[in-house]
């Protein structure tokens, strides 16, 4: 049956190809290779805005009460009067860029760009289940990111309750001023991602379970489809519940209803609320919350796996083992949430019971990181940016997890919850290793994207340079953590106790100025490389899965011909008995040869 669909799609496809006009190449396209290129851009812009942020708070908590020409600049008098950043400024920085890089650049940067390139090339299709949904899903995302950043300009500031958005702060639009309109524009623009986000999971879901080529069982899959598979599936089950908690937080808000307000006083009135629980907000904020980590992270984990295979020359190592560690963190990361709140009052019992499923997601997290190190172990090694930034990645994962061993213990992570400690951890497992992923597959893929090949030395400066300031950055903050410092700070100089360490943050600060300057770097050869950029070859890489099949020209429906059959797994690498060292995945066994299934 898929086949005959594929054929039909692939005639359709021809039927209309010359009648491609700019706004449905380009805006409205409904190929899946060009919706990738528009997730990918729509993402490195968010992402800008994102670095901008928090360069601009880091520089408030190294020189707090220092006025600067850019806060002016940026700010405006109303958030920054002389150039002197406000509180209120300070707490909408923080709270608009962790919304931006967690939702909007590392989910739609990794699960958008990569589920839309990879599934169908990596699968054997001619496109994704359905090409409208998948149109309407990037629209969704891009009004989504629209509405987040016009709410920067509302009168009475943008949210600013974290990017948590806890109750009561986010529930009662009088109670800080980015209470108000700001909050309101946060809940729709967060609704409509998490839609967009579910019918782009679910269409990756049908595609990958149904439009399978010939031959291409799911123990054939490349590890990059299997995590973006089961990423789509944790996506459908964990955000429907975050748009029950927005939807019921905007009715609290606008309605008169107290799901998560009781007794609020505000200036020594009594608001009218009983009955509800900012902590069951809470639960289903992290019920959600957690899982994302992870909706983040698994993108990345497929990513590297297929490039280190493919730069170490050799297959990855435990393939099966690699699969089964992921739907074991799919299945665990759904009952881990509560280690967010073990000091919101919970009983014992059940913070011991989220203390085990915590530490028991270490071991398939392990079970990837050995087997990644195994697969680059006494390899032929092809050190380029791909390369670079994949080992960088289990560098960070690592490096960035074993911290997540304190804060999953509820009687350490008491200690120096809410602490530099926690953003320290999160943000080396999960933004800079995500980030390291990503960078890892634009480098690696980037020739299947535009045809064109990245600069290699531009890609090793922007390594090198990002490497030593993302350690710069955050490993100093597990010392400031552990000595105390509350994170989210405006400033720090009200507290004598803390006055040692205004010269760490000062340091971070300078690392974190130098790291994001060298991601121009970045943008310049991405950019550059897309128009100017040496012109690629149908295999650079000389790797072994089907998209390398493809020709260099983008054409709808991916492949001239028929489409390839499968008569293989996808890291035939070094294999004995063959020419080169990789074996594609289309080429047929030879008499007697061995199937590999690590």
């Amino acid at each position: 049956m898929s086949a005959v669909g594929h054929e039909l799609s692939h005639d359709h496809a021809h039927d209309h190809h010359h009648k491609e006009t700019f706004v449905t190449k380009y805006l409205f396209s409904m190929d899946h290779k060009m919706i990738a290129k528009q997730f990918l851009i729509t993402g490195i812009f968010m992402g800008i805005i994102g670095i901008v942020m928090s360069l601009l708070f880091r520089m408030q908590i190294a020189w707090p009460e220092e006025s600067f020409g850019i806060f002016k600049f940026l700010l405006g008098d109303k958030m920054a009067p002389g150039g002197v950043m406000k509180n209120d400024a300070y707490l909408a920085l923080v709270t608009i860029h962790g919304t931006i890089m967690v939702f909007f650049v590392l989910t739609a940067g990794l699960s958008g760009t990569f589920s839309n390139l990879l599934i169908p090339l990596q699968i054997g299709a001619r496109d994704m289940a359905s090409g409208f949904m998948n149109m309407l899903s990037y629209w969704l995302f891009f009004i989504a990111c629209v509405i987040m950043i016009s709410s920067l300009f509302v009168e009475s500031g943008p949210a600013s309750a974290g990017w948590t958005i806890y109750p009561p702060l986010s529930a009662v639009p009088q109670a800080i001023p980015g209470s108000g309109t700001g909050m309101t524009l946060w809940l729709v623009s967060m609704a409509i991602f998490i839609v967009q986000s579910t019918m782009g999971s679910l269409n990756y879901i049908v595609t990958v379970l149904n439009l399978r080529t010939k031959g291409m069982t799911m123990t054939r899959l490349p590890l990059t489809i299997w995590t973006l598979w089961v990423t789509a599936i944790i996506g459908v089950v964990s955000f429907p519940v975050l748009f029950a908690a927005a939807l019921l937080l905007v009715f609290d808000r606008s309605f008169g209803t107290s799901f998560f307000l009781s007794d609020i006083f505000i200036a020594g009135e009594v608001l009218h609320y009983q009955g509800g629980s900012p902590v069951l907000f809470e639960h289903l904020f992290w019920f959600l919350g957690h899982p994302e980590v992870y909706i983040v992270i698994l993108p990345a984990m497929g990513l590297v796996s297929e490039i280190l295979a493919t730069n170490s020359r050799k297959p990855i190592f435990g393939y099966r083992a690699m699969i089964t560690s992921v739907l074991a963190i799919a299945f665990l990361s759904t009952i881990v949430w509560g280690h967010h709140m073990f000091v919101s009052g919970m009983n014992p019992f059940l913070g011991s019971v989220f203390t085990f499923t915590t530490l028991l997601i270490a071991i398939p997290s392990a079970v990837k990181a050995f087997n990644w190190i195994t697969t680059i172990w006494k390899g032929n090694l092809q050190m380029n940016p791909a390369m670079l930034f994949s080992i960088g990645f289990v560098s960070t994962f690592i490096t960035g997890g074993l911290t997540g061993i304190v804060l999953g213990d509820s009687t350490l992570d008491i200690n120096v919850h809410d602490t530099y400690f926690v953003i320290a951890h999160f943000h080396l497992v999960m933004g800079i290793s995500a980030l390291y992923g990503m960078f890892a597959g634009i480098y690696h893929w980037f020739p299947k994207m535009y045809g064109k090949m990245m600069n290699k030395n531009l890609g090793y400066v922007h390594f090198w340079v990002t490497a030593i300031s993302a350690y710069g950055v955050f490993f100093p903050m597990h010392f400031i953590g552990l000595a105390g410092l509350p994170r989210r700070y405006y400033t720090n100089s009200a507290f004598p106790l803390f006055d040692e360490m205004v010269n760490v943050n000062i340091v971070i600060t300078v690392f974190a100025l130098v790291g994001a300057a060298f991601q121009l770097v970045f943008l310049w050869n991405f950019f550059y490389s897309i128009f100017y950029g040496k012109k690629a070859t149908q295999n650079p890489w000389r790797s072994t899965t089907l998209e390398w099949t493809t020709p260099v020209e983008h054409i709808h429906g991916n492949w001239p011909g028929e489409i390839p059959e499968v008569h293989r797994w996808p890291y035939d690498y070094s294999k004995p008995g063959h020419d080169d060292d990789f074996v594609m995945q289309h080429v047929p066994m030879k008499p007697g040869e061995e199937q590999l299934h690590h």
